[in-house]
């Protein structure tokens, strides 16, 4: 009894420390980090539910901060060892690195994607899971990102993204890539949806 109190006691505290290790990263830096807390359980659950388990090819992460969203992709049954975390805060990069030591974890701008990943080659993806605040910047620079993901994913592979607005963050262009979206997870601080971008076959 005196463990399993223990072990709820860490787990409490461990999450306090991440709350706090978010809201010192946004205040220094809001434009890299997306959100002052990390994402609640139903969202990220919600968004590695659509992680295609048996396509081959590793799954990236995109901006997975203090590893909630990693969390999920692992209890979805990804192995530590078949993800890439692509994190722009060193912070961030050691403590995913201590966490999850099976993980390649690399520190690095997502919106320099082929750069940052110029060892990927493309169509070698599975999946694509974004926690980036892309409201954040200009659309063209959105789409951008969505491109350069684009080659690292094979057709109908998906690019999973998450966000507080109503609209999407990248537009959809029928014939080349397609856009659906959830509805709103309600239990989440704020509520968010989820987007699912796809390439055309």
């Amino acid at each position: 009894m005196l463990d399993v109190s223990a072990r709820k006691v860490k787990g409490v505290s461990a999450k306090i420390a991440d709350e706090v290790r978010f809201i010192r990263s946004w205040a220094e830096n809001p434009l890299t980090t997306g959100a002052v807390s990390p994402s609640g359980p139903d969202l990220t659950r919600r968004m590695a539910s659509f992680l295609e388990i048996d396509r081959p090819g590793k799954i990236l992460e995109i901006g997975p901060g203090t590893g909630v969203v990693t969390h999920a992709i692992l209890e979805r049954g990804i192995l530590p060892a078949r993800m890439i975390a692509l994190e722009y805060n060193e912070s961030f990069c050691g403590l995913l690195r201590r966490r999850y030591p099976d993980m390649d974890v690399v520190q690095g701008d997502a919106y320099r994607l082929r750069e940052t990943l110029a060892d990927v080659a493309d169509g070698a993806l599975a999946g694509i899971v974004s926690s980036m605040p892309l409201f954040s910047r200009p659309k063209a620079q959105r789409r951008s990102l969505l491109m350069q993901a684009f080659e690292l994913l094979p057709p109908g592979a998906p690019f999973i993204q998450f966000s507080y607005a109503l609209v999407p963050p990248i537009a959809p262009e029928p014939g080349f890539f397609s856009v659906e979206r959830t509805g709103w997870i309600l239990r989440n601080l704020p509520p968010a949806r989820v987007w699912v971008y796809r390439k055309a076959v």
